[in-house]
């Protein structure tokens, strides 16, 4: 089916064409501004943006979908399914569902259950609205989850992978009690089973770098980016680097930022950090990241509706126009994730495309496209 869109702002790579027109054909971007057109079905735009599709590399709202509350658990199908639609709704047309494999300790993010959810996702995708991939967090302290992980991979259900290390005194958690009361809060562990899981970590974090080393060459043997978490400083940064890592997710510090721009590693930052105006664990702000040039994403995190409202407040915020601040949720991110097929609004790329409007002032997605097909359609009275 043709779909001619019409009367829209397009946000290109590098410029926004004001009264344009897209022609979508055959599920890619047929013609830009085509001056002849029949048998298409048209849409008017009324003057609303028309961007790509965002690109989310790290969100991790599906675990909340299949366990919101501890150990209340939804059906698999029903959990993807909602998930999903909250995507579409939310202008993401191709998502990495991050699901944390943590041994046991950790309820849906155990081995066993993580991977459930991975199979799960894998098995909705040809019913979803949008483009649902995994991305695998790998707590690298945990010497059982590299045989899952491996498993999967072979199945190809898992389409991103990143390395997490939660052991207290780096990183995240850089000190006992903050790793204490975050597993005593979150997951309402008792004070003896905090102290045995912390024993455990410890011990395990012997064999990490192997294990390591293991995943990210065969992650990269299937075609897979190789992401490090929470980076704290160039010498992590390095550390990473040297095992193959592509990606620097939430680093933690500038200096470790800059260090991962320096060794051609791509950043990622959150799109909550933004809206909120600074980290929830006292990390850096991610607007100070955009500013000095050492940001390269953003994702959803935790939450897919704060992406398009974050990339018009970076707008607002710094010296980003508006193709630089659209191409932190789509060029780059597909770049990082070597999807060449999407990201940009440009002859023969895939057709995932996003209107947005601006209802009393704020940012949100009236209509979506998946790869060519209308799957989201809402009506704003006003924007």
């Amino acid at each position: 089916m043709k779909m001619y869109l019409t009367n829209a702002r397009v946000v290109l790579a590098d410029e926004v064409l004001e009264d344009a027109s897209i022609l979508l054909e055959d599920g890619v971007i047929n013609a830009i501004c085509p001056e002849n057109i029949s048998h298409a079905v048209e849409t008017n735009l009324a003057g609303q943006l028309l961007m790509p599709g965002m690109i989310d590399l790290h969100c991790d709202a599906l675990e909340k979908e299949v366990e919101p509350r501890p150990n209340v658990h939804f059906p698999l199908d029903f959990a993807c399914a909602q998930a999903d639609k909250r995507n579409a709704a939310a202008g993401i047309t191709t998502v990495y569902h991050a699901l944390s494999f943590a041994n046991d300790e950790l309820g849906v993010r155990n081995n066993a259950m993580a991977a459930q959810v991975a199979r799960a996702v894998h098995t909705w995708n040809p019913h979803g609205l949008v483009d649902n991939r995994v991305h695998c967090r790998y707590e690298i302290t945990d010497e059982t989850g590299l045989p899952v992980l491996l498993e999967l991979l072979s199945e190809q259900s898992m389409h991103l992978i990143s390395m997490m290390d939660h052991t207290p005194g780096q990183g995240q958690f850089k000190d006992l009690a903050a790793y204490r009361d975050y597993l005593s809060r979150t997951y309402r562990k008792s004070h003896d089973e905090v102290d045995v899981i912390v024993e455990r970590k410890l011990e395990a974090a012997t064999g990490a770098y192997q294990r390591m080393q293991t995943l990210a060459k065969a992650a990269h043997k299937a075609g897979i980016s190789v992401a490090s978490h929470d980076d704290d400083s160039p010498v992590r940064v390095a550390t990473m680097s040297g095992i193959g890592a592509d990606i620097s997710e939430f680093p933690i510090t500038m200096a470790a930022a800059q260090s991962a721009k320096a060794v051609g590693m791509s950043t990622i930052y959150g799109a909550p950090n933004i809206i909120r105006g600074m980290s929830q664990s006292g990390s850096m702000r991610a607007i100070d990241a955009i500013k000095e040039g050492v940001a390269d994403c953003l994702c959803a995190d935790y939450h897919p509706a704060t992406l398009i409202v974050a990339v018009m407040k970076i707008v607002e915020q710094s010296v980003l126009d508006l193709p630089s601040a659209v191409r932190l949720v789509t060029a780059n991110p597909a770049r990082a994730a070597r999807l060449h097929d999407r990201g940009e609004i440009a002859l023969g790329k895939r057709a995932d495309l996003i209107a947005v409007a601006s209802p009393g002032g704020l940012p949100q997605v009236s209509q979506v496209w998946v790869h060519g097909e209308p799957v989201y359609k809402i009506q704003f009275d006003h924007g």
